[in-house]
């Protein structure tokens, strides 16, 4: 019997769900369908309202193989498994003549470990968390989350802590939860055989589509040790976001904190002489961390060097130490050890990896208002881990609203390790793997439902600059629609001034980012036609608001990255000794990508009328603004700010008609 055509499984996965054909969807689809069957590579731009995940999922499912599927959000990952995928499993079932079984999974500390729960944790500075008569009310808010997470553990299938609700704290999490390298490994454990991590594990190796997270897909392609079972079909969902959750992977870090903790955890077991060895380099470390000014480390300083070079030394002696001393006295000894070796081997693996000062590895102080001060180290690039780990052996699928930067996909195709598109077609023997990129489009009329207004006359941002004449031209656009805006802006300060200046002159509500929580905030700025909400990088991507509620969306600035950002000008100075044009190759992409994103979030409907308003000349003016331009949705363009509050106003009158 014949394959049915994917044409035919669409549609029937499209009447399944009560949609609507879309040609953007079909043409994905089919693009899908070839470039897995002939084990090609593609990226595709789908704009929103595509349907993007039906037309990577039904020629995925028709394929028969197993797929992998990575997406960078908890929300995408839950709409794939709690609603895509059983509709679309169902609806192809009649025409495959097979059900795909299709599974989560997520790193293992995402999962409640039955072991940490039931045992405890190795007592350090979590003491007093209950009173010590056995029943006794909880002594703080920590308790009763351990208390909650107790009662959970006995009803919940998954033991997956998104399906805790409501949630509980990440130092309630750290609780009942192991890292790999903390876990006992479940022949070892006494609860190996009820391991929820190890559950999900087995689930996966029996399914036919594997949903994960890209910091997942990132652990499988780094450590070597596979994570993810043998897949012939890798779909990389929300792939804009992927380069940044690799290379969030693939830092390291040391903190003052990080290392006490690891000197409390092998003062148990390992002997006198290694511990004070350690705790000794600890205190050095401690003392130049209280100095250290924020700002990349071209060079390492010289006494920098003797503290890590006595971080390395100690922690080797007491993995030395840890592995040649058994403890009987100490409760759990294994896990105890276990726990200790883990904190030990990350410190000493980010301090020899800093002394090792490679070309390709970045370096810097970090200093935070709450955590004080860190050590970090971070890949100069992942575009040739990613060349080498993702499209290797099997079919690479990436798809986005927004990966066609500037015109085309050669930007985003760079930072992923790829050629320009076309080069080595016909070469087998060629150092980067082949590549189709295809824009479907978007089911929206751009140029009717969207204005892209450019502030032209406003003076340029400085850095510190106050613009007062940026939040004059705010308050008139807000006031002239009516409220329903969305404001991006480029720092927490300048939203913060923002806020204050525009809740002192206008008669509309404006909330801001960091007041309550994301959720509360949006779910807020949805319900209310009169309401702002003013906020930063969050706001750029996750917000999604169709309908009449949000209808201008600002953004205060161009988003460059900030100059003083140690890794981003490390790329940019590493391109212009290679002789490229690092402020377009690592800037002007950086702040299309965000530009883009923020763009889309205007017209979320097929209903949908608005402005997107950028309060920057520089749009207009600078000779990079048609490569930023040419990067967001087609809207109509113009620089005409009275024309712009004519049309506001006569958006809000409609919306309020309506």
């Amino acid at each position: 019997m014949s394959k049915p055509a994917v044409t035919e499984l669409l549609k029937a996965a499209v009447d399944a769900v009560k949609g609507t054909e879309r040609p953007g969807q079909a043409a994905m689809a089919e693009a899908v369908a070839e470039a897995v069957d002939s084990g090609r590579h593609l990226l595709v731009q789908a704009g929103t309202g595509t349907g993007k995940s039906l037309g990577y999922l039904v020629p995925a499912l028709a394929h028969g193989e197993r797929v992998v599927v990575a997406t960078a959000t908890l929300a995408l990952q839950r709409q794939l498994v709690e609603r895509d995928l059983p509709r679309t499993v169902d609806a192809l079932h009649p025409l495959l003549r097979r059900r795909p079984e299709f599974a989560m999974l997520k790193g293992r500390s995402n999962y409640l470990c039955l072991h940490r729960l039931h045992e405890g944790v190795p007592q350090e500075e979590e003491d007093g968390l209950f009173d010590p008569f056995e029943g006794a009310a909880p002594t703080s808010k920590l308790g009763k989350d351990l208390l909650r997470l107790r009662d959970w553990s006995d009803e919940t299938e998954t033991g997956d802590r998104d399906d805790l609700k409501p949630g509980v704290s990440d130092r309630a999490w750290a609780q009942v939860s192991v890292t790999s390298r903390e876990c006992l490994g479940a022949s070892k454990c006494a609860y190996g055989a009820e391991c929820f991590a190890e559950a999900a594990r087995e689930r996966a190796k029996l399914a036919d589509v594997i949903v994960t997270n890209h910091a997942l897909l990132a652990i499988d392609a780094i450590e070597g040790a596979p994570v993810l079972p043998s897949h012939e079909v890798l779909i990389v969902d929300e792939a804009h976001e992927l380069v940044s959750r690799v290379t969030g992977v693939a830092t390291g870090e040391l903190t003052p904190g990080g290392v006490n903790r690891a000197v409390r955890r092998v003062a148990k077991l390992a002997d006198e002489k290694a511990a004070d060895q350690l705790q000794t380099a600890s205190e050095t470390f401690e003392r130049l961390m209280e100095l250290a000014l924020p700002g990349r480390l071209e060079t390492l300083p010289e006494d920098l060097q003797y503290a890590l070079m006595a971080l390395r030394d100690a922690g080797r002696a007491c993995l030395t130490a840890l592995g040649n001393t058994r403890d009987a006295s100490v409760q759990d000894e294994d896990a105890v050890r276990k726990q200790a070796k883990a904190s030990v081997e990350n410190v000493h693996d980010v301090a020899e990896r800093i002394l090792e000062g490679s070309e390709f590895d970045v370096i810097w102080y970090e200093r935070h208002e709450r955590y004080g001060a860190s050590l970090r180290v971070a890949p100069l690039t992942v575009s040739g881990l990613l060349r080498e780990k993702l499209f290797a052996d099997r079919s690479v699928i990436l798809t986005s609203a927004t990966l066609k930067l500037g015109g085309d996909f050669n930007g985003v195709g760079a930072s992923l390790g790829l050629a320009p598109e076309g080069i080595g077609d016909d070469d087998e023997d060629a150092e980067t793997p082949p590549w189709t990129g295809l824009d479907v489009g978007s089911p929206f009329d751009y140029r009717k439902q969207g204005i892209l207004y450019v502030a032209k006359h406003l003076s340029p941002p400085g850095r510190d600059a106050q613009r007062g004449d940026m939040l004059d031209e705010l308050a008139e656009l807000v006031e002239a629609a009516g409220g329903r805006t969305l404001g991006l802006f480029s720092s927490m300060r300048a939203a913060r001034v923002a806020a204050e200046e525009l809740r002192g002159r206008l008669d509309v509500p404006i909330l801001l980012q960091g007041e309550e929580t994301l959720g509360e905030l949006i779910r807020r700025f949805a319900e209310d036609a009169e309401t702002c909400l003013f906020g930063t990088l969050s706001l750029w991507q996750g917000v999604d608001v169709p309908g009449p509620n949000c209808q201008l969306v600002v953004m205060d600035r161009v988003p460059f990255p900030r100059p003083d950002d140690p890794l981003m000008s490390a790329r940019q100075k590493a391109v212009e000794e290679a002789g490229g044009n690092g402020f377009m190759a690592v800037a002007a992409t950086h702040a299309a990508l965000l530009m883009a994103q923020g763009a889309g979030r205007l017209v979320r409907a097929t209903g949908d009328r608005g402005v997107v308003a950028v309060l920057d000349p520089r749009l207009e003016r600078a000779r990079y603004g048609g490569f930023l331009r040419a990067s967001l949705p087609d809207f109509w363009y113009t620089t005409d700010r009275n024309q712009v509050r004519r049309s506001l106003a006569a958006i809000d009158a409609a919306a309020k008609k309506g």
